[in-house]
């Protein structure tokens, strides 16, 4: 299963043939890193990427951040080969592109044996699929590939994503059904800040872990958005200690500010302050 715990407010893509961008990753604020053999590498590249981040993915090269590596696709030209480099090196699992189901991530750990596995969900099959996926006692979380879904579902990218909504939906409720996290797809438009954290917003209310992201300009925004606010932290404690106080009164439940507050808002607001504190650990 994922670490619910851990920060991954951003998530961002970094091509796996870039060697400056594999440098200029390390100084970035980024929860995450998803380095990239799939989409962002052309065909005559993707050995010497391959080669690239085996020398770059050392133990501690990027620091306390989650580090994944996007595999291509087992039935290409590359992704045996990909699967069987990626056991010599220091990531915190493989993300599997286009996973329609439990077969797919069987395949993939046929060669891959110990490294847990993430699933991009990005097609029709997927989704429907995705409780089955999520339960894979291999699979620690999901990464949504929106725009292949939307290519797939003939759908429009509009504000909002309302076509998007069931898919997403469902992506979420499978991975929260298995305790694994569930990252939001990509905004395209990276020069455009508010529409990011409008989505960013829209995703955060979903019940989404983190952003996924295309250019260091958007972390900032991610990280921002997906993090308690001091008002929340301070809405967690007043709800803890309500509860504390309570039980002392040998009360089961409080009231606060005219609401009722029972166990379960207990572990919301607990559930924030161990985000404040990852985050404040990971920035330290």
């Amino acid at each position: 299963m994922g670490d619910l715990a851990r920060p991954l407010r951003s998530v961002l893509y970094i091509p796996g043939s870039k060697a400056r961008a594999l440098e200029k990753a390390r100084g970035l604020p980024a929860d995450a890193i998803i380095f990239d053999l799939e989409d962002a590498v052309a065909p005559e590249e993707k050995p010497a990427a391959r080669a690239l981040l085996a020398e770059t993915l050392t133990p501690g090269a990027y620091g306390a951040r989650t580090v994944l590596l996007r595999v291509n696709a087992l039935d290409s030209d590359w992704g045996e080969a990909d699967l069987r480099a990626a056991a010599g090196m220091a990531v915190d699992g493989i993300l599997l592109p286009k996973v329609n189901g439990p077969a797919d991530v069987n395949a993939a750990g046929a060669v891959a044996a110990t490294l847990p596995f993430w699933a991009m969900i990005e097609t029709a099959e997927g989704v429907l699929n995705a409780a089955s996926i999520a339960a894979h006692p291999r699979m620690a979380g999901f990464v949504m590939g929106t725009n292949d879904l939307l290519k797939e579902l003939g759908a429009a990218p509009l504000p909002g994503r309302g076509p998007m909504a069931t898919a997403l939906q469902l992506a979420l409720l499978a991975a929260r059904a298995a305790g694994i996290v569930c990252v939001d797809g990509v905004y395209n438009a990276f020069r455009d800040e508010e529409g990011l954290r409008a989505e960013c917003e829209a995703g955060r209310d979903l019940g989404m872990d983190g952003k996924s992201l295309i250019h260091p300009a958007q972390i900032e925004v991610a990280n921002a958005v997906f993090a308690p606010s001091d008002s929340d932290i301070e809405a967690a404690g007043r709800v803890i200690a309500a509860h504390e106080e309570a039980l002392a009164r040998g009360e089961g439940v409080a009231v606060l500010d005219g609401r009722i507050v029972e166990n379960l808002h207990v572990v919301t607001a607990k559930r924030v302050l161990a985000k404040a504190s990852a985050i404040a650990e990971m920035q330290a």
